[in-house]
Parts: structure tokens; sequence; C-alpha cells
């Protein structure tokens, strides 16, 4: 019972976050309407700005009803030092460069790559995906190809692939393996584990630095056909599957 009370809460949108994703106005400006009483749902007074909401209740903000716009989801294969932000105030390149003229709706990234990782992100304006991707019961399989600056001896090999201990836990990956198209310093890790910087600090945990990595795979997605600093929309059927991964 108490794993889905635990599900029942992440379902759906934090209700200024949906009000923030109509266009609307802004999260705060949200917040500032939620708590003055100027928002309902299925026709009920709502003051917490928390509050979950799904695309099939009934949001009225002031008079009026809003929805979500279509439904849109994009797979970018990021290139080196884009941000994985919708803005940047150092006004650095962000991912949203890379997908100009996709949609005229507002998207954001699904989770975020380092500036210096390459690879598979997911951007959408679907915020009840979003949500399930980046919970942690999710457990989103990722494949990363990482390169080193120097040898992996198969003795260091076999320390990763039972798992090293960070700052935040056990980090153990599913798979860990010589890429076979490369060299001893080549590797390529499987994880479910989405801590930031995984993939970098277990090989630094071993006194390895990792030069450049490689997001190949995300939820059974890869990069076949999409070039660096290229997207495409994902398929019907790819969203589905996205949906039924946790």
């Amino acid at each position: 019972m108490q794993k889905k009370e635990s599900d029942k809460e992440t379902e759906g949108l934090r209700l200024n976050k949906y009000i923030a994703d109509t266009g609307y106005c802004s999260r705060r400006k949200a917040d500032e309407i939620i708590f003055a009483g100027r928002v309902t749902v299925n026709g009920h007074l709502m003051i917490e700005p928390g509050r979950r909401v799904k695309n099939s209740d009934v949001v009225i903000v002031e008079g009026q009803r809003l929805k979500q716009p279509q439904r849109c989801y994009i797979l970018l294969n990021k290139t080196k030092d884009a941000i994985s932000t919708v803005s940047d105030e150092r006004d650095r390149k962000t991912v949203m460069d890379l997908i100009q003229g996709a949609t005229k709706d507002r998207v954001y990234p699904i989770g975020r790559l380092d500036r210096n990782t390459t690879g598979i992100l997911l951007l959408t304006n679907d915020g009840e995906l979003a949500n399930r991707l980046s919970h942690p019961s999710g457990e989103m399989r990722k494949v990363y190809k990482a390169r080193l600056d120097k040898p992996l001896p198969y003795a260091d090999l076999k320390k990763i692939r039972n798992g090293v201990m960070l700052e935040d836990g056990f980090a153990k990956p599913d798979e860990a393996s010589y890429d076979k198209n490369g060299d001893e310093t080549s590797v390529v890790l499987t994880l479910h584990i989405g801590w930031n910087r995984i993939v970098r600090r277990i090989f630094e945990t071993l006194g390895y630095k990792v030069k450049a990595l490689d997001r190949v795979s995300y939820g059974g997605l890869t990069l076949h056909g999409v070039p660096r600093g290229d997207w495409r929309y994902l398929t019907p059927e790819e969203v589905r599957k996205l949906y039924g991964s946790k």
C-alpha cells in the first residue's frame, strides 16, 4: 500500500508547473495566483502549488481553462559544449540552440548531460513523462561509451564490474566491457543509476580521467540515423515504450 501511495504522489505535474507549461505565466507568478485563490481543479479551489494534476483534470485559472500544448518528443544527439538547460545566464550555447525550428511549443530536457558529454538527450513538454523518466524508481537503462586517458587493465575493469563506493553510495554498473571498436582506453558502461557525473566518478575512483563521454542509448533508444548536433521526433511507438518502461 505504501508503494502505491508513493507512486500516486508523483503522478502528473505540480499545479504551478502545469500552469507555467501552458505559457499562461511563470511558475513564480503561478504560485501567487494559486495562493490568491484564483485557481480551481475539477471545480475545487486549490491553494497548494505542489498539488499534482493530470492532463485529464479541468484546470481553471482566473476564469480561463488551461490546456497543455500538443505533446512534442525530441531525441537530440547533443554536441560537446552545449549546456543542457533551456537558457544560460552567461549566454553560452544550450541544447535549445540545437533544436531551433523543431517546435513552437516550450520544451525542456529530461535530466541533463554535463557540458562535455555528448549523445542522447530527450526534450519534451510532456511533464508526466519527464517526471516518470527522471524519478529514481524509473531505473532507465543508459549506455555510455567512455574514452580514458590511459589503458584500463582487465583487473580494473573487473573492479568496476563489481562496483565501487562513491560519496553518494555503492555504484555497480549493469554491464562493463571494452568497446569492441576501440582499444583498452575505450570502455562501455550500462547503468540504471542516474547520479550526477556517475560515469566520470566511477573511473576517477580508480585513477582514470574520462577524456570523452558519449551516451549512445537511453531507455532502448539509440543514436541510429541522427548525426551529432542533429535531432528527430520520437515515434508514437517509442513514446509508448518509454511510458511502459517504469
